[in-house]
């Protein structure tokens, strides 16, 4: 009979249930806004409108994309208007 392995997926998430998620910034959406994977199990978390992390499910992603094109679109418009500002 077999004895039973540990799965190597296994012990990143028993890290994590011992010494808690270590999250590092994944991606910036606008300055406020951020993604955040965990090191260790890949876990996803992303700062909801209080600034609370949360799950970063496939509703959110879609969210902080459309967020993250509007904040796109708003500095370079933003860059647009001062360098026409410093021209004249």
């Amino acid at each position: 009979m077999k004895k039973p392995t540990l799965k190597p997926a296994f012990i990143p998430h028993l890290v994590c249930n011992i010494f808690g998620h270590k999250f590092e910034v994944s991606k910036n959406v606008t300055y406020h806004v951020k993604e955040y994977q965990c090191t260790h199990c890949k876990k996803q978390m992303t700062t909801n409108s209080n600034g609370n992390l949360i799950p970063l499910t496939a509703k959110y992603k879609k969210i902080n994309s459309v967020l993250e094109h509007i904040y796109n679109k708003k500095e370079l418009r933003l860059q647009e208007k001062s360098y026409a500002s410093s021209i004249n």
